[in-house]
């Protein structure tokens, strides 16, 4: 079933508590205060049943201007408001900043009341209603419908509550589907159950025993006990208000403003990139670097502004802007955000959330404004590019993308598997991606590194693959590495040999010089191919020059030369000679024992055992007890 939550909003006195009250049955005001000096002060909150069955939530707001911030809590999660106007007064100054905080969060639906419209006769009332239309123009209200009521005497009521059934069949659900989110607008205890968190759902759904995390102190929460409208529910869903008993969670731990949402859904930001909209009448333009106010949920954020395309913005004037925020907080693209001053606190205009995790802009850049354009209208594949264009030098995890761009990770593997296909980003295994354009800079420098490398040294089979690292990727996780080099090797950029990693065309290219040394190095490690000598003797027993020999030796081990252990070089001949004569002994006879090794190849117990230990390390025996098999 559709949830849905109506609220009101108008200026302080004209009697929207009372209506609820006609409309409901119920008193919203909880606090003596309230009661006693007859205005609102905190959000009040209960709801009704319509007589097409539907149960809908109703949140009064305050009407006072020194309430705004209440009144704001409350305004972001309705889908349907009524708007209050009485009779005898019309349109007031709170009216008319209530209105224009209506339209800037984008609120779709809604209705004209007038109150106290039996206190006025029906000339003063046509009036009203004229002036009404007159100031709704242009707005989300400018063909609402107006009805005339009395909160006391019940006259109008059954209209409204009809009207009311009506319009929130047009409106649209909320999406259930997507990671749950709601702002915490009230939190206190009760004894025996502890801390209670109020808000309205925005997004998703809630069970008990879910884990859930409170933003942007990344809070880890479990769900014991949900109610919706007083009553105890295992899952509640986007569009109804809600009371959360956490398990385990000191009131102290929580704030209002914070927001409970899915684990791992949302990064908090100290910035936020956004198209700001100022207010047609606005009675001072705003500058660079100024502070404001930022209301978004039920939180209340102090801010600069950085104008990125203009050094003023003035009234009715649309403007790309970095809100360089002075606490995290935790909003998606999208999101509609109320801007104020922050003195006098007066209403300036809204945002709407761009970029929910931006870098650090410079001001007048036209390539930050495009980007910030293709952000504004752009596509969930455009905007999953881009946060990977963007953050790819850091190799970045999916589930970093996910939470950057308000993802469920089916969504985004979708999306990804599209991107792969256009080959516009590249998966490195199943957690990391990079754009194609980062991985062609990379490439780039990897070739060059490599080029100067083998230009220096023509011997040398490469560079060690823990110097390319160092170089080019000191501060990622090696396993992210591991599989970017399997990309390389796989597109043919480079090839890897045992540590060593040279460009795939490269070749060693011995002079007639190196062919020389390397025709004696074979020789005499295959005069006694089991009992070679160490390599500082064959450097004695030969006429050439020394560092020429121990470049062509470099260049002959893992190819021509086998390193057994840090004594031991045999010839591969030799090598492989041995690894046959073991494989047949071992498929005669089962297994081999060392001494049985030794006198095959006629060699010492020292020689024996770096082979076996060597056949071991590349998984071609395997040693149980005394003896190997293969």
């Amino acid at each position: 079933m559709k949830n849905i939550i109506i609220g009101t909003a108008g200026h302080i006195d004209h009697g929207k508590t009372t209506l609820i009250k006609a409309l409901t049955g119920r008193e919203t005001d909880r606090l003596n205060e309230e009661k006693k000096r007859g205005i609102s002060i905190q959000l009040g909150f209960t709801h009704f049943d319509l007589p097409s069955g539907k149960r809908a939530g109703i949140i009064d707001v305050p009407g006072h201007e020194k309430f705004i911030r209440n009144m704001l809590t409350g305004v972001g999660g309705m889908d349907v408001v009524m708007l209050v106007i009485a009779a005898d007064e019309g349109v007031m100054p709170q009216t008319k900043e209530h209105l224009d905080i209506l339209s800037l969060l984008k609120i779709k639906k809604g209705i004209i009341v007038m109150t106290k419209s039996t206190l006025v006769d029906e000339e003063w009332l046509e009036l009203v209603k004229e002036d009404i239309r007159e100031k709704v123009k242009d707005t989300f209200l400018e063909n609402a419908e107006i009805i005339p009521v009395d909160s006391v005497k019940k006259t109008g009521i059954d209209n409204l509550i009809n009207k009311i059934d009506a319009i929130t069949d047009e409106t649209e659900a909320r999406d259930v589907n997507t990671p749950v989110r709601m702002p915490i607008d009230r939190i206190f205890t009760i004894t025996g159950f502890g801390t209670v968190v109020t808000g309205t759902l925005m997004e998703g759904k809630i069970s008990t025993e879910d884990t859930l995390e409170v933003l942007p102190d990344k809070i880890q929460v479990r769900i014991r006990n949900i109610q919706v409208h007083g009553e105890s529910v295992n899952t509640a869903y986007a569009g109804q208000r809600v009371a959360i008993n956490l398990a385990n969670t000191k009131k102290e731990d929580i704030e209002r403003g914070q927001i409970l949402t899915q684990v791992d859904s949302i990064e908090p930001t100290m910035m936020i990139d956004a198209k700001l909209k100022l207010l047609k009448d606005l009675p001072k333009f705003i500058k660079n670097r100024d502070r404001v106010r930022i209301y978004h949920g039920s939180s209340e954020i102090f801010a600069r502004t950085t104008l990125l395309n203009t050094e003023e913005a003035n009234a009715g004037e649309n403007v790309y802007v970095q809100f360089r925020l002075e606490e995290p907080t935790a909003v998606k693209k999208g999101d509609h955000l109320i801007i104020r001053y922050y003195s006098p606190m007066e209403t300036l205009g809204g945002a709407i959330v761009i970029d929910s995790n931006p870098e650090k802009h410079k001001r007048f850049d036209e390539s930050v404004i495009e980007e910030l354009k293709i952000r504004e209208k752009g596509s969930p594949e455009e905007i999953i590019e881009k946060q990977i264009d963007i953050h790819s030098d850091q190799f970045p995890e999916l589930s970093f993308i996910a939470k950057l761009t308000s993802q469920q990770m089916d969504d985004l593997n979708q999306i990804l598997d599209k991107l792969v296909k256009e080959n516009k980003v590249i998966m490195l295994g199943k957690d990391n991606v990079i754009h194609k354009k980062y991985y062609e800079k990379i490439k780039t420098d990897l070739i060059n590194m490599l080029e100067l490398y083998h230009d220096s040294y023509p011997l040398k089979a490469g560079m060690l693959r823990e110097e390319i690292r160092s170089k080019l990727f000191s501060k990622v996780k090696n396993k992210v590495i591991d599989s970017l080099i399997d990309v390389f090797v796989l597109n043919k950029v480079i090839k890897v040999q045992d540590k060593f990693m040279a460009l795939y065309e490269f070749n060693i290219i011995f002079s007639p010089t190196h062919e020389k040394i390397k025709s004696e190095l074979e020789n005499i490690y295959l005069n006694d191919p089991y009992s070679t000598p160490k390599f500082e003797n064959v450097i004695d027993s030969m006429e050439s020059n020394n560092e020429e020999i121990k470049q062509v030796f470099e260049a002959m081990l893992g190819k021509d030369l086998i390193k057994l252990n840090q004594e031991i070089i045999i010839h591969i001949k030799a090598y492989e000679k041995a690894e046959l004569k073991l494989k047949e002994h071992i498929n005669n006879n089962g297994s081999i024992t060392l001494s049985e090794f030794r006198d095959i190849l006629n060699t010492s117990r020292k020689y024996a055992i770096a082979l076996l230990e060597y056949f071991d390390s590349e998984k071609i025996t395997k040693r149980i007890g005394d003896k190997r098999v293969l």
